[in-house]
């Protein structure tokens, strides 16, 4: 979704709803494959029509109202985690199906890293900032919500002073390490999985559901944790956003995000009859 689907505002663009649209009207089938959990889809992307979703980066999958797989973090790999970031002033947020749950200070840190990523810039960091807002109210809407530690499928960490690879090397033995897919987030910001689970494991799952191959899937995206995703497809695209990696990867580049990628490449491939 980030960098792919949505730019800064979090809606795609008219033409971008439009192509997806045409191309489901064809007879294609359209998910979305995301880091993003269940309850960050906003509604505004939900009435596109999807045909179903992968969340949490490959933890979650859903056909229709059909769960596919669901895999969550042990409960107290997860309380530990917490406390590691608690004492060492990284503010996060927790994942899951049932809710989106972020730690005090989490908006502050938000704009610390804003901030960076704008070098100073206020005008343009309070632009961002009032961008994400509906992220934060997000999150806030979850505030009076009991936390079911056990039903976290993911862990966002935002961060500007403590060494992103640090933490890597900590939990990168029992977790899945991500570095943010959102670029004001920092590259000092990441995500922490579930081994094993990626969006190609989730992919998988998906097309032998449908009893499709490799061969009948398209995808694009535009970060390193697209490259599963890559490995699942048969034809992949990366927007003109992507990372240098990716694009490499790719066997297309389209335009950015913010210049209809997607309509652009749906166009230069005839997927519309």
């Amino acid at each position: 979704m980030d960098g792919t689907l949505v730019g800064d505002t979090s809606i795609p663009t008219p033409t971008t709803i439009d192509a997806i649209q045409r191309f489901q009207a064809d007879g294609n089938l359209a998910f979305i494959c995301t880091g993003r959990s269940k309850p960050e889809i906003l509604t505004e992307i939900l009435a596109i029509g999807f045909d179903g979703m992968i969340g949490a980066g490959g933890g979650f999958a859903a056909y229709g109202n059909e769960v596919l797989h669901h895999h969550t973090m042990p409960e107290a790999d997860v309380r530990d985690i917490i406390q590691f970031f608690l004492a060492n002033d990284i503010a996060y947020y927790l994942k899951s199906n049932s809710g989106l749950f972020g730690s005090q200070f989490y908006a502050e840190k938000i704009y610390e890293t804003i901030l960076a990523y704008t070098q100073g810039n206020l005008k343009k960091a309070a632009d961002l900032m009032e961008k994400s807002r509906w992220f934060c109210d997000l999150i806030d809407s979850f505030a009076d919500q009991a936390i079911d530690y056990a039903d976290v499928n993911k862990i966002s960490f935002i961060n500007t002073d403590f060494d992103y690879q640090a933490i890597a090397d900590k939990f990168g033995d029992k977790f899945e390490m991500f570095h943010m897919t959102v670029p004001f987030f920092g590259k000092e910001s990441g995500e922490i999985a579930v081994k094993g689970n990626d969006k190609q494991t989730a992919i998988d799952i998906v097309l032998d559901k449908l009893g499709l191959t490799k061969a009948d899937a398209i995808s694009f995206g535009d970060a390193n944790n697209d490259l599963a995703m890559f490995r699942a497809c048969g034809y992949n695209i990366a927007m003109g956003n992507a990372t240098t990696e990716l694009k490499a990867a790719a066997d297309e580049i389209t335009a950015d995000v913010n210049h209809d990628g997607i309509a652009e490449s749906f166009e230069r491939n005839n997927y519309f009859k």
